[in-house]
């Protein structure tokens, strides 16, 4: 199989569908040989910030010299994306020879009549292979929905367990309640081992303490810790804290504050058990030059280019306060795209506090929300609105009446704005031949 026939074999995994348990994974990582038995993990659930959480504890460890793998989800542009070791994604031919020996597994399984993993079972299975073929000293592992069924929750004794919010999203499968909700993230959390929680609301910090508590994990809480000085710019956000100093970081926005400090708790937690030795000009030095794509990514600044995979309501009122704080009385274009499944009367109400003129577009996803439809509901909270279509169409609506606007950001799914990075990040090489030669001036320059 060459990369290109493995991504269709993996992505055909789809019509199996999204199903919590780990009766499927246990099997498949027992034919696998358990190599999440043998690697030192950090695992982090939530409902907004694992991606930014990972990706600051992972840039300390490293920067401290330790060499650590990366399993995140989903990508923005390149499949390659979620699973990283040593700061480089899986080469495509790694990617191609660790699924070959676990699709083998999972024929083996469909051959006894099992039934067959999810392709997020089968992604995780193949980030496994992979790291085990590495000489890791630390996984940081985020957990995909949820925590207790997840398919990451194989880990039977992480260094560190980590939550690091607790929010609406997912209900259909997590539940209605963020009780119900935290019950399921705390999901993740082993007998005996540390659990740092940056979680807020009082109803789910109450469960996540209870499950704590009956495991004999010690319970660190993120969310209690004092930060003062806070320094607020589109360069990136700066405060300090107890033990840190003073941190500067490369992301914006308070919810990076504190992702950030969730962060520092963990690294602070593994190196008061020895398990790491912190240098403190080491971790400030992380920190400042952490990147995770797609959060609150400037792309551009004439005019300001955005984009930020909100979709939730908290992930959007989030984004909401940064453009309300950063873009006061500036001319915003608000290019819109969901997925259907989302709560998108909640996603609307969110964004429909910003002065903006709205286009709706299509995320590259079969779960999209139609763009037409999106258009309606918003039309019918009395903003106007213009539907595009696919995020192509939208991108070329954009491109001809750019000039018009001070700030343009794209939101409301991952799937929406990985392609229009991906377009933006290479310009006229990837389709842009045909638009006006000034389109050039807002391609991201890397």
């Amino acid at each position: 199989m060459n990369y290109e026939d493995t991504l269709r074999r993996i992505h055909g995994f789809q019509t199996f569908g999204s199903r919590l348990g780990l009766e499927r994974m246990t099997v498949l990582m027992g034919y696998l040989g358990n190599p999440q038995d043998f690697i030192p993990t950090v695992h982090v659930a939530g409902t907004n910030g694992k991606g930014s959480v990972c990706r600051y504890v992972a840039e300390i460890l490293r920067a401290h010299g330790h060499r650590v793998g990366l399993y995140t989800s989903p990508y923005l542009e390149r499949f390659t994306e979620r699973i990283e070791f040593d700061g480089k994604e899986i080469s495509e031919e790694d990617l191609v020879s660790c699924s070959e020996i676990v699709f083998t597994a999972v024929d083996r399984m469909l051959l006894e009549g099992l039934e067959s993993p999810t392709e997020f079972e089968l992604v995780t299975a193949i980030g496994y292979v992979y790291f085990s073929r590495k000489p890791i000293d630390f996984l940081v592992l985020e957990v995909g929905l949820g925590g207790r069924g997840d398919s990451t929750n194989l880990v039977k004794d992480p260094l560190i367990s980590v939550i690091t919010s607790i929010s609406y999203d997912h209900m259909e499968v997590l539940g209605d309640t963020l009780e119900k909700i935290a019950t399921e993230k705390a999901g993740i959390l082993k007998q005996g081992r540390p659990v740092v929680s940056a979680v807020r609301e009082e109803e789910a910090v109450e469960v996540i303490r209870r499950i704590a508590s009956d495991r004999g994990c010690q319970w660190i809480d993120a969310a209690s810790v004092l930060v003062t000085d806070v320094e607020k710019s589109l360069d990136g956000y700066g405060f300090t804290m107890e033990g840190f100093g003073r941190i500067r970081l490369g992301m914006i926005g308070m919810h990076q504050i504190e992702n950030a400090v969730c962060a520092l708790k963990v690294v602070e937690a593994l190196g008061e058990s020895g398990i790491i030795e912190l240098n403190m000009e080491t971790v400030r030095t992380a920190m400042s030059t952490a990147r995770q794509k797609g959060r609150l990514e400037i792309l551009n600044t004439l005019p300001y280019i955005i984009i930020d995979g909100a979709h939730n309501e908290a992930g959007a009122d989030a984004l909401v306060c940064v453009i309300l704080e950063h873009f006061p009385g500036k001319r915003l274009l608000l290019v819109l795209g969901m997925l259907a499944d989302k709560k998108v009367d909640k996603l609307i109400r969110a964004f429909g506090r910003l002065d903006a003129d709205i286009v709706t577009a299509e995320p590259d996803n079969p779960r999209k929300l139609d763009a037409e439809e999106l258009c309606r509901q918003i039309k019918e909270t009395g903003k106007d609105c213009t539907a595009a279509g696919d995020w192509n169409a939208a991108l070329e609506l954009v491109e001809g009446i750019r000039d018009r606007y001070d700030v343009i950001l794209f939101t409301g799914s991952l799937y929406l704005i990985g392609r229009v990075r991906e377009r933006l990040s290479h310009g006229t090489q990837e389709g842009f031949a045909d638009l006006q030669p000034e389109f050039g001036e807002w391609i991201v320059q890397k």
